[in-house]
């Protein structure tokens, strides 16, 4: 699908994600799109995989997880690439999505540094997480445990990620067909979840315990 002439507004932007399309330019300087993938990713909220190693990472603690404290800098990081899928437009309508209290970021900080984190559009009980950065080993992938726990935390029901990579399958992302996506989509859409249910500065074991299921918040 094409955008043409039409302009992307907020509203409109959150009725393509409930529709399953969501916007990506070919380049930085390119016009944005629509996609509507035969195949999507999702990351099933109850089949986060956390390697042995990630799990000692964790354990080790040393740095901090913030949410919402950096959202333009997050998505700055992301499309700082060779290629990205960033252009301006889309950068705004994020950030619009973000003032709505619509978009989020998670973040990973290490001695004051932002060295990682993403950024995605929250409906209902879905969460579309869009993109993701690492300046360090495995920030990202801390800061996607983080994101798991708030969804678990706050009984959300659907993580998707668009496509799958090597990195979120190593993490339990898996691809479903688009009819599949779309009954799981349009049950989540209509529930209600709470993105503020994860209590602030658990310690990390127990926020990993949350995000592969081990322990439940109360």
């Amino acid at each position: 699908m094409h955008q043409d002439d039409m302009e992307i507004t907020p509203a409109l932007l959150l009725n393509a994600y409930a529709a399953g399309v969501f916007p990506m330019a070919e380049h930085r300087d390119g016009q944005t799109r629509w996609v509507d993938p035969h195949r999507r990713g999702i990351i099933p909220l109850d089949g986060l995989h956390v390697s042995r190693s990630l799990r000692k990472r964790i354990r080790q603690g040393g740095f901090e997880v913030r949410v919402d404290t950096a959202f333009d800098t997050v998505v700055d990081a992301c499309a700082s690439r060779s290629e990205t899928w960033i252009n301006d437009e889309i950068r705004g309508l994020y950030t619009e999505l973000h003032d709505m209290r619509q978009a989020h970021s998670v973040e990973f900080w290490h001695e004051g540094r932002l060295t990682g984190g993403l950024y995605g559009v929250r409906l209902g009980a879905a969460f579309f997480g869009e993109s993701m950065f690492s300046t360090q080993t495995d920030a990202s992938k801390i800061a996607l445990v983080w994101l798991v726990a708030r969804l678990r935390a706050g009984e959300f029901h659907l993580l998707d990620t668009q496509f799958v990579t090597d990195h979120l399958l190593s993490m339990g992302g898996v691809e479903i067909g688009r009819s599949a996506y779309r009954r799981r989509l349009a049950y989540a859409t209509h529930r209600i979840a709470d993105w503020n249910a994860l209590p602030e500065d658990l310690p990390p074991q127990h926020v990993l315990d949350i995000a592969t299921g081990s322990t439940v918040v109360r």
